[in-house]
């Protein structure tokens, strides 16, 4: 590790222990709890009823830039990541192939936490200078808890900014590169190509990102899940075992590194979080611009988001490495692989070639995450220091993910990435706690369709 990679987590490593300790975790964990018991499993029994919404889009009203599908697009354009792919391979490699099982937990409970920062956010957006609604935590916070609650805003609008140069930027480059020198491709073209396809969207505002993500994310996540699933199939005897094994080694405490349950458990709830981001605070800042007059319309398509992302897409990606025993395989010097590295290495064991499946996710689903994230980076920045930042942070955020590409340790990025995320949830599950009545209100308040 270089000097610089050395100075740098000399410094996070500290704060990523307290930040991502149990304390975070577990108030991460409280609240979906709470909001799920408050809401009486309604997200759960309302899944049906979500999809249904999510489908009857194009006759959606009310005022908005794009319509509730592309918000819920767009939202999994920024969680549908390396998360899915590099992310749950970190998870099995570190945590052992039992905190996945804490991944499904984490999820569960985080529909109904994605559900409820939905709903906050449309209930409690604005219409900025240009005539576009503006909403999230920064606003729920400010127009909900009061204007006592003021820095607590200012605080989620920053980590916010910072942290989508972590977790949706330069993790995603640096993830993609890795992939692609895997096959020859030097990181300086990766990291170039990347920034200019990302410049060409980004420039667009909302509008062009939402019609990316709702063109390029249905599209790779059923190539992706279908490539899953042949290499499943061609490895069906192994299915139920890799089934018996995330729910024994979720007890056991049978972690990859460091042998203890807590190690598996924090793990999982770790990447899990990374994965769907449910709590983290951004997903809302789409689904504020989705055209429609009813939040809780708009949360019961927002929530589906944690079920595609993973229950379904992370789950694949956890079976494929598991069956394959992938998790199990080293480096020449000894090393247990992770990351993207692992996910390739079990699609190449379960049938050969098929690597190149997760290099093609790997590279879409970063891109468009990327793409999703400027969005959620650039109202916080906006949020703190107005229209005039715009341009500004577009031109810093495409020099990001050049330098995200060639530069870094995957352990610190990652890290790194942790923190951010940490600081950035802290103040947005306060508020979901905070606010928690005004949801449970509005939800019992609504008319479900039969």
């Amino acid at each position: 590790m270089g000097t610089l990679e050395s100075t740098v987590e000399a410094i996070n490593g500290p704060i990523n222990g307290l930040v991502w300790g149990w304390p975070t975790v577990s108030l991460i964990a409280v609240t979906g709890i709470v909001l799920m018991l408050g809401l009486r499993f309604m997200p759960l029994q309302r899944l049906s009823y979500g999809i249904r919404m999510l489908l009857q889009q194009d006759a959606e009203s009310g005022e908005g830039e794009i319509t509730p599908f592309q918000a819920l697009m767009t939202s999994l354009s920024a969680t549908i990541g390396t998360g899915n792919i590099a992310g749950v391979a970190g998870a099995i490699a570190v945590g052992g192939p039992g905190a996945v099982f804490w991944m499904w937990v984490i999820a569960v409970f985080g529909i109904a936490t994605k559900y409820a920062e939905a709903v906050l956010a449309v209930h409690y957006r604005e219409t900025d200078d240009n005539g576009d609604h503006v909403g999230g935590p920064m606003y729920y916070i400010k127009n909900g808890l009061g204007s006592r609650w003021g820095w607590m805003a200012g605080l989620f609008a920053l980590f916010g900014m910072l942290a989508g140069f972590g977790i949706g930027n330069g993790v995603q480059a640096f993830e993609v590169s890795s992939a692609l020198s895997l096959i020859g491709v030097p990181k300086l073209v990766t990291g170039v190509v990347l920034a200019a396809l990302v410049f060409a969207v980004v420039i667009g505002g909302i509008r062009r990102i939402a019609q990316a993500a709702s063109a390029i994310v249905p599209l790779m996540s059923v190539l992706y899940i279908g490539g899953c699933l042949l290499v499943l199939l061609l490895n069906i005897t192994a299915v139920p075992q890799a089934f018996a094994t995330i729910f024994s080694n979720a007890f056991s405490g049978e972690a990859a590194v460091g042998g203890a349950l807590g190690q598996v458990i924090l793990m999982g709830f770790k990447r899990g979080i990374f994965s769907n981001e449910a709590g983290l605070g951004s997903a809302p800042i789409a689904h504020a611009a989705a055209r429609t007059d009813d939040p809780v319309r708009q949360g019961t398509v927002a929530m589906l988001g944690t079920f595609i992302d993973t229950l379904v897409i992370c789950t694949m990606t956890a079976l494929v490495i598991i069956t394959t025993q992938a998790h199990l395989l080293t480096t020449a010097a000894g090393d247990r692989l992770s990351g993207a590295d692992l996910s390739i290495a079990a699609f190449n064991t379960g049938l050969n070639g098929s690597g190149i499946v997760v290099t093609a996710g790997l590279v879409i689903f970063a891109f468009t995450t990327i793409l999703g994230w400027s969005f959620y980076g650039e109202r916080c920045t906006t949020y703190l220091f107005g229209e005039a930042a715009v341009l500004p942070f577009r031109l810093v955020w495409v020099a990001v993910v050049v330098i995200g590409a060639v530069a870094g340790d995957r352990g610190v990025i990652w890290s790194v990435a942790d923190t951010l995320n940490g600081l950035m949830a802290l103040p947005n599950l306060v508020a979901l706690l905070l606010l928690s009545g005004t949801v449970f209100r509005l939800s019992k308040e609504h008319r479900f369709e039969r």
